[in-house]
């Protein structure tokens, strides 16, 4: 058995000059995140992973249970749905909360608790939804849990359908992003709804919520939550110029806090913020590894999968790839092989590593040039 030393190998492609500006949002909000539409890159992050009170922001997982059941046929939008009392009580007039005004024993088109929801942010439209699917809230909240997970929303945990405080029921910013992602992405025929500015039911008028829709110019969706433990936060999209950005932020002071945090923040999410792709998957990076005892010295590389950064445009001044590798690579090597990694680095950004493979076999030498080589390395030391 021939055993070699192996030598921590690290080589940094400097892609751009440093530079020493400012490279990170900053915000008063206690979570937040900008998330980039099209990948899901996360492009700035507070506390994101972080699960927390979400208030309404979760009713867009009782939007995405409606619609799966619409979707799947067991729901129509002409459906008419009982307004139970506890729904009356607990989310309608009688509670004091967000409600879209349903009235107790009455029977609602699912279309209109569809608007009810997004719009008016109602609490009675929720529950009513929920006892339809789930045969109670409590249930509803259990399915609305699992389905979550199944998505890979893993903060998730539902205790009711509205958002209403519970000391169980959290996700983090993150998952709210990739939720509005879901919900963006796969059912488009549904998300206008979350732009629409008004919504009369009952004869009660209602506006959304949502301070960026006619505000700032691309802004589509999608769903604000307060309450006091959570503070005001606010999931927001926005598109521009073909670029669409998802900010999630909870913990401001109040509604005027919030309105303006969402502007800053998103005309920041599409300003100042972008998705570098660094290398397409088969690239090969301009450093050749060595080889011992292969019958070539050295042996190209190339990145096995897309590398992107999500940057903060500043902080692309001072952005490294770093090649790693422990070497010399013993021989034989087959084309494909994971041979090391290459690390991306860069202010305000955690570090990700992409496998590194061999671009191309290199055959063990023979027999006398392996002791060739075995004579030449101990010569060396």
């Amino acid at each position: 058995m021939r055993v070699y030393p192996a030598i921590a190998f690290l080589f940094s492609l400097v892609i751009c000059a440093p530079g020493l500006a400012q490279t990170s949002y900053q915000t008063d909000a206690s979570h937040a995140v900008i998330l980039d539409a099209e990948t899901g890159e996360v492009l700035f992050s507070r506390n994101a992973d972080e699960p927390m009170p979400p208030a309404s922001m979760s009713k867009m997982m009782t939007v995405l249970m409606l619609i799966e059941a619409i979707e799947a046929g067991s729901l129509s939008l002409d459906d008419e749905l009982p307004v139970s009392e506890h729904a009356w009580r607990t989310g309608g007039a009688a509670s004091g909360s967000s409600t879209m005004f349903l009235e107790v024993n009455s029977r609602a088109r699912v279309e209109d608790l569809l608007r009810g929801i997004v719009i008016q942010s109602g609490n009675d439209a929720c529950i009513v939804v929920a006892e339809a699917i789930g045969g109670s809230e409590a249930a509803f909240a259990d399915m609305m849990t699992d389905r979550a997970h199944e998505l890979g929303l893993t903060s998730a945990s539902f205790a009711n359908a509205t958002g209403w405080p519970h000391p169980d029921h959290r996700i983090s910013a993150l998952d709210l992003a990739r939720l509005a992602r879901i919900l963006i992405e796969e059912y488009p025929d549904y998300y206008g709804i979350w732009a629409e500015r008004e919504f009369t039911y009952n004869g009660i008028r209602q506006y959304n919520r949502n301070p960026l829709l006619g505000v700032f110019s691309g802004a589509d969706g999608l769903k604000t939550g307060h309450t006091e433990e959570s503070g005001y936060g606010l999931v927001g999209s926005a598109e521009r110029d073909g670029e669409r950005r998802i900010i999630v932020f909870n913990g401001m002071e109040s509604n005027a806090d919030r309105a303006s945090e969402a502007e800053r923040m998103m005309r920041s999410a599409l300003s100042d913020y972008s998705l570098y792709r660094l290398f397409e998957a088969g690239d090969e990076v301009d450093h050749r590894a060595e080889v011992f005892m292969g019958e070539n010295e050295t042996v190209a590389l190339r990145v096995g999968s897309d590398v992107t950064a999500g940057l903060h445009r500043r902080a692309r001044r001072d952005l490294t790839v770093i090649v790693s590798y422990d070497g010399p690579l013993v021989a034989p090597i087959q084309e494909g092989d994971v041979v090391g990694s290459l690390i991306v680095e860069a202010p305000d950004y955690e570090p990700r590593s992409y496998d590194l493979v061999a671009a191309e076999s290199v055959a063990e030498k023979g027999l006398m040039g392996r002791i060739g080589a075995a004579l030449a390395h101990m010569l060396r030391g």
